[in-house]
């Protein structure tokens, strides 16, 4: 090995058990291994120091083989060896021989099947469909889980609640009369907090208006008109069905939300998560944001699905199953036969309560359902990704859905799994069905089943809040399948419901205390007839905490408003059988 002198600032030589570089140097250096380097080179007289330059070139996470040993040394005047240079990843300069320091700054044995190739390069490891698309929008050939990366975003979304104080952060950092990196690729959506007299939340209305046409952004889904929402024709309603209604949602691509519930998006085939006002102020100057790349869990659904089932049966099956810390900073893959006959609203319903399984994003590889549903929605090109065969998996887990039954996440928590039919003793006050996990047209329509199948009035007070403006035109212009003709807001003023809200986010996360369908009270109505009376009512508070069965996607306390309040996460069919009962209720007893 021939040893050259150069002025650079980083030194590497590549040793293996044949190479001889002097007696000045350890002659069972190549033996050395990761575990017992440090202490065996101080021994020898090395001075070690830390070396951070080969992180960019190899992945020693895993203890290496004998052999192949790297060393990264610091020169000193007249030094030499083979130099990279600090600006060219390859570059070798040709200097004269000298002698070889014995102060080593870094010291790495990496397999040499784990080195990363050059950005022209082939792609020697397997990838998953999420580390595919990190590998694009970071413009690196190959990651593995845990590479910290930059990543180009395709799409930015926020809403009324954090979009203010995302705004603020971007006009600090990047001063007041910064410009956003492209109009085009941000989305504005009003939905939280909009049909209520609240001052405070009104303003946060005012202040993405203002930012809009300051910045003038191309997708803002404005609302002035509170009294009448179908006066407002850009306003939409909930985010996360919105952004796939308006053709936001594109396979292989990133899209970022500042709300937890954006992984619903997955369901493209696209990484989709939320993020926090600090980082989407950053998106919204740069385009870029610093991601970890996350293991992927894979989840296999094969079986016929059957009919009194629906996506919120699987979620909360694979909830309970891992739990709600399961899959912390995971992504979530879902395949199989099961998922493969899942429409588009299914699909969104099944990535969007990933995240209460801790995931970092839910995904579903985009196919010709995919496919079909984007033909009206997008003209902008779009190119989907797959898990390549012998991608790595953190682990896999198999489900025979054709076993499953209809299921319920009971209080507090969304893995606190049941049966339906075991909590048919429940009581309940109230149902409620909207969200961006329960208020989609195929929610309606599906719980329009099962008031038809019963021909029965509903016992307790059913909300129903449908997710954006054109789910709200289907409730009242398609027919249900098999009714002859009638529509979902007939057979729902038929079966006694209260009539179909405006489109919003409503009460799946309380909002403000004139929020419609909002628990405000912990107990039923008696408990205020008590008080008046006089009458001791200690004994009663406990017994008489209002239980809400609803197709949203938490229940902790304080969810839906008073944090005494009950709440038990359910299908649409679920949510419908249980109104007709008063009771939580298997569907099974109005669709068999």
């Amino acid at each position: 090995m021939e040893l050259k002198s150069c002025s650079n600032d980083i030194v590497i030589f590549f040793l293996n058990s044949q190479t001889d570089i002097g007696p000045d140097c350890c002659h069972a250096i190549d033996i050395i291994t990761c575990n017992y380097w440090p202490a065996m080179l101080t021994s020898l007289g090395f001075t070690v120091e830390e070396g951070n330059i080969l992180r960019d070139y190899y992945n020693a996470s895993s203890a290496p083989s004998l052999g192949g040993l790297t060393v990264i040394y610091q020169p000193q005047k007249d030094l030499g060896s083979f130099c990279f240079s600090s600006t060219s990843q390859f570059s070798v300069n040709k200097c004269k021989k000298s002698a070889v320091s014995k102060k080593i700054v870094s010291v790495m044995a990496p397999q040499q099947s784990e080195r990363r190739p050059a950005t022209t390069g082939s792609v020697k490891n397997a990838m998953t469909l999420t580390e595919k698309i990190f590998s694009r929008a970071s413009e690196k050939p190959q990651l593995s889980p845990g590479d910290n990366v930059w990543v180009n975003v395709d799409i930015l979304m926020t809403h009324d609640v954090c979009g203010p104080g995302s705004f603020g952060i971007f006009k600090k950092e990047f001063g007041e009369n910064a410009k956003v990196w492209d109009r085009e690729k941000i989305v504005i959506i009003p939905d939280h907090y909009i049909f209520t007299s609240d001052e405070r939340a009104n303003r946060n209305v005012d202040i993405l208006r203002d930012f809009c046409m300051e910045q003038n952004i191309k997708y803002f889904y404005d609302i002035k008109d509170l009294g009448n929402f179908k006066a407002n024709p850009d306003y939409k309603g909930v985010c996360h069905i919105a952004l796939a209604q308006e053709g936001h949602c594109r396979p292989g691509e990133v899209l970022l939300g500042t709300d937890s519930h954006t992984c619903t998006a997955g369901a493209f085939g696209q990484f989709a998560t939320g993020i926090g006002n600090t980082d989407a102020g950053f998106v919204l100057g740069t385009g870029k944001v610093l991601l970890k790349v996350p293991p992927t869990l894979r989840f296999v659904l094969d079986g016929e699905m059957p009919d009194y089932l629906l996506a919120k049966d699987l979620i909360l099956q694979i909830i309970g199953e891992i739990s709600v810390a399961g899959a912390t900073y995971k992504s979530m893959e879902f395949v199989g036969t099961t998922v493969e006959r899942l429409s588009m609203e299914e699909r969104m319903t099944l990535c969007n309560m990933v995240v209460e399984a801790g995931g970092k994003n839910g995904v579903v590889p985009a196919d010709g359902t995919t496919f079909k549903y984007l033909e009206d929605k997008t003209s902008l090109p779009y190119e989907p990704v797959y898990s390549d065969e012998k991608a790595s998996f953190l682990s896999e887990y198999r489900f025979d859905i054709s076993k499953l039954e209809p299921l319920v996440a009971k209080p507090h928590s969304p893995d606190n799994r049941a049966l339906a039919r075991e909590c048919k003793d429940v009581k309940i006050d109230r149902v409620y069905i909207g969200s961006c996990t329960g208020g989609k047209t195929e929610d309606f329509l599906a719980a329009a089943k099962v008031f038809l199948a019963s021909g029965k009035k509903v016992k307790v007070p059913t909300f129903l809040v449908p997710a954006t403006q054109k789910v709200w035109m289907d409730v009242y212009t398609l027919p249900v399948p098999g009714s002859g003709g009638k529509t979902c807001s007939q057979i729902f003023e038929e079966a006694g419901c209260d009539t179909p809200a405006s489109p919003s986010c409503g009460a799946c996360l309380g909002g403000p205390k004139d929020t419609y369908a909002r628990m405000n009270e912990p107990m039923a109505s008696c408990f205020l007839i008590l008080l008046l009376c006089n009458i001791s009512t200690y004994p009663l508070y406990h017994n008489t905490t209002k239980v809400c069965v609803s197709t949203t996607n938490r229940n902790f306390p304080g969810r839906m408003g008073h944090k005494e309040g009950q709440i038990y996460l359910a299908s649409p069919y679920t949510a419908a059988a249980s109104a007709l009962t008063g009771y939580v209720t298997d569907p099974r007893e109005f669709l068999e």
